[in-house]
């Protein structure tokens, strides 16, 4: 990587720990969907920094952005890691991508981040969970639009 000055080397590890605190907190929310009652908290087996792999939802969206930059980000990911997670109730591990996206900074004027974490396409549930999950945010947004109210909610017809 590159040589970091002394003077900035305490700021960067408090970054690193924080990205990786919020990432791990995104890695279980995905898991809460899949656990059973009971379950112990999975654990991060290993993990392989990929800083200069985009991964294949990241190249998707850079094409959105280069063919709609009005709408989409066009900055790639400034790094990319894949984590596995282990199950603690049968051993299953389970991959999942982040990409680390800079962000504007806060009001603060601290640094801002945006993180795409989810399980990698590598098995049939995690396709099903990245469905359902994409699925959940469609039913939101039709819900906050209103879809499916009627005008007459609340009222009740009676039979003569």
């Amino acid at each position: 990587g590159l040589d970091t000055p002394a003077e900035h080397v305490e700021t960067v590890v408090e970054i690193h720990n924080f990205l990786n605190e919020r990432a791990w907190g995104e890695v279980l929310k995905w898991e809460r969907r899949v656990a059973q009652y009971g379950d112990e908290e999975p654990h991060l087996a290993r993990f392989k920094g990929r800083p200069g792999e985009m991964s294949p939802k990241a190249r998707f969206w850079m094409l959105a952005g280069w063919l709609l930059p009005s709408r989409f980000n066009t900055e790639p990911p400034f790094d990319r890691h894949d984590w596995i997670v282990r199950r603690p109730r049968d051993g299953t591990e389970v991959r999942y991508v982040i990409d680390y996206y800079s962000a504007p900074s806060t009001l603060d004027g601290d640094p801002g981040f945006a993180l795409d974490v989810r399980p990698a396409l590598d098995s049939f549930e995690s396709i099903q969970q990245r469905v359902a999950v994409g699925m959940d945010d469609v039913w939101e947004e039709l819900r906050e639009k209103g879809w499916g109210k009627s005008e007459r909610r609340g009222t009740r017809q009676t039979g003569s």
